[in-house]
């Protein structure tokens, strides 16, 4: 499968399991932090609250645990998370490369449902960032993903077109949001997300390493 270079101008980003190695962290973090409330997070129950671009701590609240403990709660979790970021190797091979071979054709972006404070964390070390025009944060825009805010607004932001952009994910709800925005996408493959449904995408990359080979002839 192949596309053509002409019909893409601008290159939108996922973050979290596209260009690092985060999303288990998150989910280890979150499932910590609900144990010490009493709660079970399954793995499978996660990817569907995930998919779903809903809340973990709903299950908290659906078992009665107190709001003001579910709020403790989510800020014990803040805090083992910013843990990992700080000890773990997020690091993705071949990412960087990537993203300076595709900066030469296009302009582009990263549009993530991180937290910005997260996201600084993530990103302590600018290399990846040197090749993006912009980056929106959970903070940038009000609907998260699966809802098309997110690409719509970095679209506005690029005073482009759908059919001038494509999306780089790794997630069904990332998937949903570009294609509710009407923008192509191509899903990388994630050891964190294969369970997900990619049926809508273009595109589907084993590594993010065939990304050139596609795009640029």
């Amino acid at each position: 499968m192949s596309a053509n270079q002409s019909n893409y101008q601008f290159i939108l980003w996922d973050n979290d399991g596209v260009l690092v190695d985060t999303e288990q962290w998150y989910f280890a973090a979150t499932r910590e932090a609900l144990a010490e409330l009493g709660v079970d997070l399954p793995m499978d129950t996660y990817q569907q609250i995930m998919i779903q671009g809903r809340s973990s701590w709903e299950l908290a609240l659906q078992a009665g645990v107190h709001p003001d403990r579910v709020q403790h709660g989510q800020e014990r979790r803040d805090a083992l998370y910013q843990a990992h970021l700080r000890t773990e190797n997020l690091r993705i091979e071949g990412v960087l490369e990537v993203l300076a071979e595709l900066a030469q054709h296009y302009q582009m972006a990263i549009v993530t449902t991180c937290k910005r404070r997260d996201f600084e964390l993530i990103h302590r070390n600018p290399d990846l960032l040197q090749f993006m025009q912009f980056v929106l944060v959970r903070e940038d825009y009000v609907e998260s993903k699966p809802h098309p805010e997110p690409y719509l607004t970095a679209l506005h932001k690029f005073s482009a077109t759908p059919q001038q952009a494509l999306v780089i994910e790794d997630s069904e709800r990332g998937l949903r949001a570009a294609r509710a925005a009407g923008i192509d996408c191509a899903v990388v493959d994630y050891h964190f997300t294969r369970s997900h449904d990619f049926s809508a995408a273009q595109y589907r990359l084993h590594k993010l390493a065939q990304l050139p080979q596609l795009l640029v002839t």
